[in-house]
């Protein structure tokens, strides 16, 4: 069997299982088998499958037709331009996480913190992107080894942390706190693609039973850690922002300037808010 006819098997049988993207899917996991990049598979379209090739194919389309996210089979996903590693133990950066990095450059910051941060995308693309040292923390200590590893490879400035939130950080150290923050109900979970609810981690997903429940924590926490005129940034669900908004509202003596900013297909997927200066004496 050549390479052409293993990518026509391959995305039939993706197809058959209703996998999206077959064609693409399978082209990432012969590559993957391989060893090589995507393109190499059309310069070689006609070159004779390998035993040990064919064996690896085989395993990893078995495992994505049983649900099993592409990103973990081959332990890569790009985010913000960089290839970061992801395993089971950290959840799959995802395309509108980028509204968050976004937000977050353009205020600005020397010091910065990445709650939850999971694979360390978020923190390690603002240390890259604005060249200043990020703290990043995760209650995971799998996850913080997965980010750790991630700053190593890239050569970011991020020190990561175990902790809740950011419990072990010290007050108003921060002029920048940022968080993808789990914001799924549990309600929710049955209806949730099954790529998702079978194998990301529940703590990186799920909010509490209305979703919003971390927010409540993550808030005061994040006000604990700013100085007076710092920003906060928080990535939400697509129902979460008048809810959200009004926790910051509440504190209207310590948050202002909060806006929401929507995503590309105008569903509000970030929630921006400024610590309030301390008062003049």
């Amino acid at each position: 069997m050549n390479i052409q006819t293993a990518l026509l098997q391959g995305q039939q049988l993706l197809d058959d299982a209703r996998v999206a993207a077959p064609r693409l899917t399978a082209e990432v996991l012969l590559a993957h088998a391989i060893g090589c990049d995507r393109p190499w598979l059309y310069a070689h379209s006609d070159e004779e499958l390998r035993e040990l090739w064919w064996i690896h194919y085989g395993r990893y389309l078995h495992q994505r037709i049983k649900g099993k996210p592409t990103q973990y089979i081959t332990g890569l996903q790009e985010f913000y331009g960089r290839e970061f590693r992801v395993t089971p133990d950290v959840l799959i950066p995802r395309p509108e996480t980028e509204h968050s990095v976004e937000a977050a450059l353009a205020i600005g910051g020397s010091r910065i913190v990445d709650i939850g941060t999971g694979s360390g995308a978020i923190g390690a693309t603002l240390a890259l992107e604005l060249k200043v040292p990020v703290v990043c923390t995760d209650i995971s200590e799998a996850a913080v080894r997965v980010a750790t590893a991630n700053a190593r490879r890239l050569e970011a400035p991020a020190r990561c942390v175990v902790c809740d939130l950011g419990s072990a950080l010290a007050s108003g150290a921060f002029d920048l706190v940022v968080c993808n923050p789990p914001y799924i109900p549990e309600s929710d979970s049955a209806g949730i693609q099954r790529e998702v609810r079978d194998y990301e981690p529940h703590v990186a997903l799920f909010g509490g039973p209305a979703g919003i429940e971390i927010y409540r924590r993550l808030i005061p926490d994040a006000a604990r850690l700013l100085q007076p005129g710092g920003h906060l940034v928080m990535e939400i669900g697509w129902k979460e922002a008048e809810n959200v908004s009004a926790m910051l509202g509440a504190w209207a003596d310590t948050w202002t300037s909060v806006e929401i900013t929507p995503d590309l297909a105008g569903i509000p997927r970030v929630v921006s808010a400024k610590r309030a200066p301390a008062p003049r004496l």
